[in-house]
């Protein structure tokens, strides 16, 4: 009894080791991989059993648009072609990634002569992108006692950016009771849309302003600008000046155009055509004095 136990754990030794033998097993150290832009990232792919030599390796970039090699017939094709090198058996290194490298990866290996033959794994990788510049609108004066807005935002990043605004340097909490400098002011701070929305500007709102783009591949700021805050009575005085100006601007240049076109008109009149059309006018009056003093003289011959 105890040397046909022993003779079947043996047997299921044996078939367990040649099953592994056979069979090309792949394992990767992650799965799934995020690395900022311009990095070096490693794609593994282990090879664990094959009694195959040298097995074929291909690596395939898998995407919304479609499937297309990057590693086939034992050289980096395709996009990171000059970007990216294989590590032996079957990792892929990619020496500088790109925003346009983020895709699902497959790692696939023949090998013929096992009982199993083909094996596959995959890995998504994700590049995170650096935000840009943002553009940011501050507006240059705005009345006290009105509504304003001011708005920032840039479409590089990856992930999307979070926006934060800068008054005089110091930030500008998303909650104002929360900062005795900002306490009494009434606003609205949108850190996904990058808005900063005042209810009612007061006179303490005026000051320099910028923003911040940031993910966790980086940030950048605008340049600071000045918001000036008036009084509605210097508010109306201004619009007043600037209404004035805006007529006798238009005035201006309708009087210019009048001028020009009654010059341009002179000097398109010809001198030679006046003295043609004063001599029709005298032909004329002589043709109409020759024909009365006929008729008179026909009369009295009757």
């Amino acid at each position: 009894m105890a040397k046909a136990r022993l003779a079947y754990l043996l047997l299921l030794f044996t078939t367990h080791c040649l099953f592994s033998v056979l069979a090309v097993e792949l394992s990767t150290d992650n799965a799934s991989l995020s690395t900022n832009e311009f990095e070096i990232i490693e794609l593994s792919c282990k090879i664990h059993s094959t009694t195959t030599p040298n097995p074929r390796v291909e690596w395939k970039k898998m995407t919304t648009v479609g499937t297309s090699h990057v590693y086939f017939d034992r050289k980096v094709v395709g996009d990171l072609k000059n970007r990216a090198i294989l590590r032996e058996p079957a990792s892929l290194l990619i020496l500088n990634v790109t925003r346009s490298d983020t895709a699902i990866y497959r790692c696939e290996v023949a090998a013929v002569n096992d009982q199993k033959m083909l094996a596959e794994i995959m890995i998504a990788l994700v590049v995170r992108v650096k935000p840009e510049v943002p553009k940011c609108f501050v507006p240059k004066w705005v009345p006290s006692g009105k509504p304003t807005e001011l708005s920032c935002f840039e479409d590089e990043g990856f992930p999307d950016s979070q926006y934060q605004w800068f008054k005089n340097k110091e930030e500008i909490p998303v909650d104002p009771n929360t900062n005795l400098n900002f306490f009494n002011s009434s606003y609205t701070l949108d850190t996904q849309k990058g808005t900063l929305e005042f209810t009612t500007v007061r006179k303490e709102d005026a000051g320099e302003y910028f923003c911040q783009a940031k993910n966790i591949a980086g940030q950048a700021e605008c340049l600071p600008q000045k918001m000036q805050v008036y009084g509605l009575d210097l508010f109306w005085i201004l619009q007043g000046m600037l209404l004035a100006v805006t007529v006798l601007l238009c005035t201006t240049v309708v009087l210019c155009w009048v001028y020009k076109k009654c010059q341009k008109q002179t000097r398109n009149r010809d001198p030679a055509n006046e003295v043609e059309l004063v001599h029709l006018r005298r032909v004329d009056e002589v043709d109409e004095v020759d024909e009365a003093d006929f008729g008179h003289k026909m009369s009295f011959v009757v």
